[in-house]
C-alpha cells in the first residue's frame, strides 16, 4: 500500500517586482493506494500532478507530509523502497546509442539483477510489451511509440511491487497506447500497486479503480469513477471535473 499524508510542496517564483513569492504545486493532498489497484491522478497542466509523483517516488522531498510505502518512508528505508519501485515520466531520456538490449541488460544489473537471470528477464518482458523486432536496434532509431515501451521495459525489468506512471501515454500512437495499457492492466491483476496520472479523462474511466481529481494543487474529489459521475451528475469524467471546478469544492 503506498499512502500519502497531508502532503504539500512550496515552491518560490519571482513576481514583476523581482521579489520571491511562495507558492503551493501541492497542498494538504491525502490518500492511499492498495495492492491490485489502479489510482489515477487526473487533472489538467499545471494542476500539480507531476511534483506530487516525483514526491511519491522520491526524487523531490514534500515541505510538509509524508509518503509511506508499506508502512516504510524514504528517511528510513530508501533502498529499500526504491529497489520495489518504478517511476516512469513521459519525458525520461534513454542513451540512445545503446540498443535495445543493451539498455534493458544495463538496467538489470543497476538493480542486481543476478547475471544468469538477465536474458530470460529480457525475453519475458520484451514478449509482453513488443519489443523483439526492435530489441538489437538502437534506441536513437526507434520511434516514439517504441521509446514509450523501451522505457516501459527498463522500469518493470526488475518485477517491482509498486508503479508510479506520469503521463505514460501522451504522444503515442492508437496502438502503442493500447499495449502500454494492457500491460499496466494485466500488472493490476498480478496484485501491484499502481498510481497512473493522466490529463486523458476517457484513458483513465477505462484503466482506473479510483481516481483522485486535481486542479491549482489541491483535491477535487476522491472516489471510482462511477462515484464522482453520480455525484456531479454527469456521463463522463471530463464533464465531471469542469463541473467541480465550477461548484469550487475541495475535498
Amino acid at each position: 500500500m503506498i499512502e500519502i499524508k497531508n502532503v504539500s510542496k512550496i515552491f518560490k517564483k519571482w513576481n514583476e517586482k523581482k521579489k520571491a513569492v511562495s507558492f503551493y504545486a501541492d497542498k494538504n493532498i491525502t490518500f492511499t493506494a492498495k495492492e491490485g489497484e489502479i489510482v489515477g491522478i487526473l487533472g489538467p497542466n499545471g494542476a500539480g500532478k507531476t511534483t506530487l509523483l516525483r514526491i511519491i517516488a522520491g526524487i523531490l522531498e514534500p515541505t510538509t507530509g509524508q509518503v509511506l510505502f508499506d508502512g516504510k518512508s524514504y528517511q528510513k528505508d530508501e533502498i529499500a523502497i526504491k529497489n520495489n519501485l518504478a517511476f516512469l515520466s513521459g519525458n525520461t531520456k534513454l542513451y540512445d546509442t545503446l540498443t535495445t538490449y543493451e539498455l534493458l541488460e544495463m538496467c538489470a544489473k543497476i538493480y542486481q539483477i543476478p547475471q544468469a537471470k538477465i536474458p530470460k528477464s529480457i525475453k519475458d518482458i520484451s514478449e509482453k510489451l513488443g519489443l523483439n523486432s526492435f530489441l538489437y536496434q538502437k534506441v536513437g532509431e526507434l520511434s516514439t511509440g517504441q521509446t514509450q515501451r523501451v522505457n516501459i521495459a527498463r522500469c518493470f525489468i526488475h518485477n517491482p511491487k509498486y508503479y508510479v506512471f506520469d503521463e505514460a501515454t501522451t504522444g503515442l500512437d492508437i496502438i502503442s497506447s493500447q499495449i502500454i495499457l494492457d500491460f499496466i492492466k494485466k500488472e493490476k491483476a498480478k496484485n501491484k500497486c499502481i498510481l497512473y496520472s493522466t490529463h486523458y479523462m476517457e484513458e483513465a474511466e477505462n484503466i482506473c479503480d479510483r481516481v483522485v481529481m486535481i486542479h491549482e494543487g489541491q483535491v477535487l474529489f476522491l472516489g471510482t469513477p462511477k462515484e464522482i459521475k453520480a455525484k456531479t451528475k454527469t456521463t463522463n469524467l471530463r464533464d465531471a471535473f469542469f463541473k467541480l471546478i465550477e461548484g469550487g469544492k475541495h475535498e
